[in-house]
């Protein structure tokens, strides 16, 4: 009963993140603009995504446009897409074995251990995805304070911590900690299998001892 719960928080926990690393992936609100100094025009919002950048006025009108080219990229957006991407496909397929190693589920001809076998393998797969989601998020995070407080950077370029990169704090941290789930579900379980299987040998006691060995000097007393 425990074990069917703990499997169960783990998935929605995975769930949880592998949608948050999703929206993370396509949202524009990687670099906000930042309101600072001279840079008082605040009827005009600019977002700075992986694929797109964006220009919101007044709360009213939004226009978004795609990269023309990679290479107009920093260096930190470029390598964020393809761990993005890459992090998105690990919690996905972390997701997929995930439910297909519940306790829960039949499947023919299937034993304990290969399920135990595949829930590990989702929980490191989430514990991975995490990591691979936590990098450029981190990476990108640091790039934007580290402009932020540099004298030699415009004002106008430099840029605030967006909603995603918040969003892929958390959506990393339930990755992480649905691996983390699976793994010492796993664990625990393989532990109590290995308790179960070994049986418990029985020694004499003192009393059946002292039974035996009357019983064997009244076997020689009828003899005699």
């Amino acid at each position: 009963m425990v074990g069917g719960a703990l499997q169960i928080a783990g998935l929605l926990l995975g769930g949880i993140g592998m949608i948050g690393t999703f929206a993370v992936t396509g949202m524009p609100q990687w670099r906000v603009s930042a309101f600072i100094e001279n840079n008082i025009i605040v009827f005009e919002t600019i977002w700075e995504g992986l694929w797109m950048h964006c220009i919101r006025q007044a709360n009213i009108r939004m226009q978004c446009k795609v990269y023309d080219s990679v290479l107009a990229l920093s260096p930190d957006l470029q390598a964020s897409r393809g761990l993005m991407c890459a992090g998105s496909v690990l919690s996905f397929l972390a997701f997929m074995v995930a439910i297909i190693g519940m306790k829960c589920t039949r499947c023919v001809q299937s034993r304990w251990q290969t399920k135990g076998c595949i829930i590990l393998t989702a929980g490191l797969l989430f514990i991975i995805s995490g990591a691979v989601e936590l990098i450029p998020v981190c990476w990108v995070a640091n790039t934007i304070i580290s402009d932020f407080y540099n004298p030699m950077v415009n004002v106008a370029q430099k840029r605030e911590l967006g909603e995603a990169l918040y969003l892929g704090w958390v959506a990393a941290f339930c990755l992480v900690a649905a691996g983390a789930i699976f793994c010492c579900f796993c664990c625990c379980c393989e532990k109590t299998r290995s308790y179960g299987y070994s049986a418990p040998t029985h020694y004499p006691t003192h009393s059946q001892h002292l039974h035996r060995k009357t019983e064997s000097s009244y076997s020689k007393s009828q003899y005699v």
